[in-house]
């Protein structure tokens, strides 16, 4: 009598599709000339929560340029806590209670850095290796960026009063081409920055007035909005050896 063998039936796959890797994240900078009230502020931040993607984000304030002032904090929370987002600070000056900046830094979904003295912050961030962490984290997809300060260090280069006397040129992260001046609206700023491309001591770039902000998609300018009607965003170039300032198309955000 002949034993009978179970016939094992395989389903093969046919013509069916290769599995698609996850597209990589985005790398958003979102770098702002400033404000000059919490009501100029709110639409930009809101609109820097919102890059997230995320209902309820963790938004984390690096206040490294001011000080870690408790006023920049106290600030910072008096705007974001009328937002839908849960804010965080992390102060670098004082002997901290954290025992991993990166693992803390690493778990936010955007991360804010404040106004202040740019030479400090960048002094103080490559000693503490937060620079190497940011870049991981804007790698990673989580949001970045910040006003003043806080906006031209994401450049090669950028305009700054951290020195004392007049206002010069200094060099910053490099993430991004070019150079960049916060505060254009002011004139002192605007004729400052618009010397130092003609001379050749800052690259070609970019500027912001009051109330607005640039948002870059990895390397790449991609808008331009403002919390203040009219305020613009700025092309600031050296051409035939004259100063060629051209407005960007930067759209109004809806206050509340």
């Amino acid at each position: 009598m002949h034993r009978l063998l179970p016939i094992v039936f395989v389903a093969l796959a046919v013509g069916s599709a290769p599995a698609q890797s996850p597209a990589p994240p985005k790398r958003l900078i979102l770098a702002m000339g400033g404000w000059r009230t919490a009501k100029e502020g709110l639409p930009l931040m809101r609109y820097f929560a919102e890059l997230t993607g995320k209902p309820n984000p963790k938004v984390c304030l690096l206040p490294t340029a001011s000080g870690d002032s408790a006023e920049s904090i106290v600030s910072w929370y008096d705007v974001m806590n009328q937002l839908d987002c849960r804010p965080r600070h992390l102060r670098l000056f004082q002997p901290s209670k954290v025992d991993d900046w990166e693992k803390v830094l690493m778990e936010m979904d955007a991360i804010y850095v404040g106004g202040g003295n740019t030479l400090n912050l960048l002094s103080i961030w490559r000693e503490q290796g937060i620079d190497k962490v940011l870049r991981k984290a804007w790698e990673k997809g989580i949001v970045v960026g910040g006003a003043s300060a806080g906006a031209i260090c994401w450049f090669r280069q950028g305009c700054t009063d951290s020195r004392p006397g007049k206002l010069s040129g200094m060099e910053c992260l490099g993430w991004l081409a070019g150079s960049a001046c916060p505060h254009f609206s002011d004139e002192k700023r605007r004729t400052a920055y618009h010397g130092l491309v003609l001379s050749g001591d800052l690259q070609d770039g970019v500027a912001c007035d009051e109330g607005v902000g640039v948002l870059y998609e990895g390397e790449k300018l991609v808008r331009a909005v403002s919390s203040i009607p009219k305020a613009k965003a700025w092309s600031v170039r050296r051409e035939d050896g004259k100063i060629v300032t051209t407005a960007l198309e930067t759209e109004l955000l809806k206050g509340e």
